[in-house]
């Protein structure tokens, strides 16, 4: 199994609580790690979403021991409100989206998520639907390339990245990792040490626009919110300042008053956890979560 580290498990024990039993929710389950500490620490019972069958049969794997008490459906997890329709569940004890890319997504050969291989230039979480990263790149104008590396990427050189890229695929289609990244690292320029490679945020801008990561996010934080029995807690992870923005306006706007708009919710970070050092110092990948929760209180 491709080596996973759940982000923040303790935080998310913490905040869920789930040694007070009931059903929970993993809104976006990957290998199973959340999912397995909640049913460790008490969870009675748990329905697991996720949009990558990959991730699901993994998760299947690491649940075995709960496979009576545990539920896995292939879904988007802002399609939240009609599987628990479906299941004729009204309202639940705990709810869990970490929206960050799995390590599967990352790790596994032939997804696409890294420019550490040279592979196809594929991107997508659910692949059984939609367009890939190259489907996009080869049809898009250069201002549609250029406003969505700056959108989701917050890339100062959007511009001239999407230039570079559109003068690329006239000559041959930017199908690989490796080429894409070759193109944005001579298209960025190089002003002493960088912190980060000049790819990143191309690639990350990219994922978010072939898997619509932004979409219906704060339509999901209501319906999750709405979804909660009262004492009952959401939490979500979030990996970059785009999600956690409308994230925490969601939340804010929820705990106004109902005479506001509020819909007895009470936000319970009013700054988002960050994981500690030690856990940064384990799994490096972890160094941008930020997690955010609220309690049903009415």
């Amino acid at each position: 199994m491709i080596g996973h580290m759940p982000v923040m498990t303790a935080e998310v024990l913490q905040m869920l609580r789930p040694e007070r039993g009931g059903l929970f929710v993993d809104c976006t389950v990957g290998l199973g790690g959340h999912a397995r500490a909640l049913l460790e620490a008490g969870a009675t019972r748990l329905i697991g979403l996720d949009r990558d069958r990959d991730a699901l049969d993994l998760a299947r794997q690491t649940l075995a021991p709960w496979s009576d008490r545990v539920e896995l459906v292939h879904a988007d997890y802002r399609s939240l409100g009609d599987v628990l329709d479906r299941r004729q569940v009204r309202l639940v004890d705990g709810t869990l989206a970490d929206l960050g890319v799995s390590s599967l997504q990352f790790d596994a050969p032939g997804r696409g998520f890294s420019f550490q291989r040279d592979e196809p230039l594929d991107m997508r979480m659910d692949r059984s639907e939609g367009d890939t990263a190259a489907d996009l790149i080869a049809r898009a104008s250069e201002r549609e390339l250029a406003d969505a590396i700056f959108a989701y990427g917050e890339e100062r050189f959007s511009r001239r990245i999407a230039r570079a890229i559109v003068e690329a695929r006239a000559e041959s289609p930017v199908a690989t990792t490796g080429r894409l990244a070759a193109i944005v690292r001579r298209a960025v320029p190089r002003r002493g040490f960088m912190r980060i490679d000049p790819a990143t945020r191309t690639f990350q801008a990219l994922r978010i626009w072939v898997n619509r990561e932004l979409e219906g996010l704060e339509r999901f934080v209501e319906v999750a919110a709405a979804r909660l029995a009262v004492a009952a807690r959401l939490v979500i992870i979030t990996f970059h300042s785009l999600e956690d923005r409308i994230v925490k306006h969601t939340l804010r706007a929820l705990d106004r008053g109902p005479d506001r708009g509020g819909a007895g919710i009470k936000v319970l970070t009013k700054k988002p956890l960050v994981p500690g050092e030690d856990e940064v110092g384990r799994n490096p990948r972890a160094r941008s979560a930020k997690l955010r929760a609220a309690e049903r209180i009415a």
